[in-house]
């Protein structure tokens, strides 16, 4: 099931002002331009906003998502028209032959059940073209970036239209490694609406990932950093053989 903050009609709403910025999509789309991708599957498409990024260029797309507030947000958006959006996990999907599958921001972190993992990578290979690449990023565990997660550092006030103040907030409830677990809050000045959102990862170490894919019939070409957040995190490369 998606989290609150994607799966609840007014948190899925406010879900893009609220993370406006989108810099970590940059290196996505230089992927797809460097493999000469002409279609694309995207995982875990949300609100839509890598979809419509790769739309806008002339890609074929299809986002899915299981979260149905986040679709409904996603094809209303101008273009959406263009994109194949299906609600549900990447493991029922139609048949497909795309050139290149991603996961992007922590889409494949929020896949925390080691089953549902397996499927989504048999999934994702099969709906690949042979030689068709997924990619997708996953947060290094040795930086500890769970400790950063307090309401100290991630309180904010955004005004956004139609909705008027909201304050937001994210704060660490558990770590049991490699599972971590955050909660999301959310105050709406309005009407005085406290909607809360959470959420566990998991930190997967690199010789796992590596291991995963190459199970599912994966050639692993590169493992990079995310070159908005450096050190930070493994961006994987993977070829289907």
């Amino acid at each position: 099931m998606a989290d609150e903050c994607f799966a609840h009609p007014r948190l899925a709403a406010i879900y893009d002002p609220l993370d406006p910025g989108r810099g970590d999509l940059d290196a996505y789309l230089e992927i797809t331009q460097e493999l000469q991708a002409h279609s694309v599957l995207d995982i875990g498409c949300g609100t839509g906003v890598f979809a419509l990024l790769l739309a806008e260029r002339g890609i074929e797309v299809t986002g899915v998502d299981p979260a149905q507030a986040s679709i409904d947000v996603a094809r209303a958006k101008p273009g959406g028209e263009r994109v194949h959006w299906i609600c549900g996990d990447a493991t029922v999907l139609p048949p497909l032959q795309v050139d290149l599958a991603t996961m992007t921001a922590n889409v494949a972190q929020a896949i925390v059940d080691p089953r549902t993992w397996h499927k989504t990578l048999r999934t994702a290979h099969d709906a690949l073209r042979p030689g068709g690449h997924l990619v997708f990023e996953t947060r290094s565990p040795a930086r500890r970036a769970w400790e950063e997660w307090t309401r100290e550092n991630s309180y904010s006030v955004t005004e956004i239209p139609g909705f008027g103040s909201v304050e937001s907030w994210v704060q660490l409830t558990e770590v049991r490694l490699p599972l971590v677990t955050f909660c999301w809050t959310y105050v709406f000045a309005v009407d005085g609406q406290v909607l809360t959102s959470d959420s566990t990862l998991r930190f997967r170490e690199q010789k796992e990932v590596e291991r995963d894919l190459i199970e599912h019939g994966f050639v692993v070409e590169d493992v990079r950093e995310a070159p908005d957040r450096p050190g930070r995190e493994f961006v994987f490369l993977a070829r289907r053989t």
